[in-house]
């Protein structure tokens, strides 16, 4: 069952956007102490109108147990999102002057994190969240769907490219090289 996060999903979703972040939590964090980076993505996930907050996410349920995530949003929000994020990053995390490139734009619904536990993988679980996002984004109206994928993970490029998404571009991001793909979303005319 797929259904919106809650702060209380936190202790299950928190090390799934992690995972997902790959080295990207720490340069967030500016640590690399696994506890500090859990920590800010934990405040950030339990609080409100930011782009890791529960707001922005579904996750994953099977047996009482959260085994995947899904966080997205409208790109055209994403600096409104992520200014409370990085002004807390300079505040508390000593990152001033630190302004990533937009991963993404107006015009796409956008999808950040997607993660599956390390024990529930290849369970079709991922496929499900990426078709759930998909439907968000369809449902607010968006005609794409975005996300990046390192350029070195294949096995998720290959997933992306079985599911319809199309590489639009190749974009710099953190210091890393990405794919940008999109999923463009067929609305039925009405007659």
């Amino acid at each position: 069952m797929i259904r919106p996060a809650e702060p209380s999903d936190a202790k299950f979703v928190v090390p799934l956007i992690i995972q997902a972040m790959g080295e990207l939590a720490g340069k967030f964090a500016n640590s690399s102490d696994p506890k500090i980076i859990e920590q800010l993505f934990k405040h950030f996930f339990t609080q409100r109108d930011n782009q890791y907050s529960y707001q922005n996410t579904l996750v994953f349920i099977e047996n009482d147990q959260v085994l995947g995530s899904i966080n997205a949003y409208d790109g055209d929000e994403l600096l409104e999102l992520r200014k409370t994020f990085l002004d807390h990053l300079a505040k508390n995390y000593h990152l001033k002057n630190f302004d990533p490139e937009p991963e993404t734009q107006k015009g796409e619904f956008y999808l950040d994190t997607i993660s599956v536990h390390p024990n529930a993988q290849g369970k079709g679980i991922g496929k499900a969240l990426i078709k759930a996002g998909i439907n968000w984004g369809k449902q607010l109206g968006h005609y794409n769907i975005g996300l990046l994928v390192e350029q070195d993970n294949k096995r998720a490029l290959k997933l992306y490219e079985k599911m319809g998404f199309i590489t639009q571009n190749e974009k710099q991001f953190m210091g890393g090289l990405y794919y940008h793909m999109v999923y463009t979303v067929q609305f039925s005319k009405i007659i």
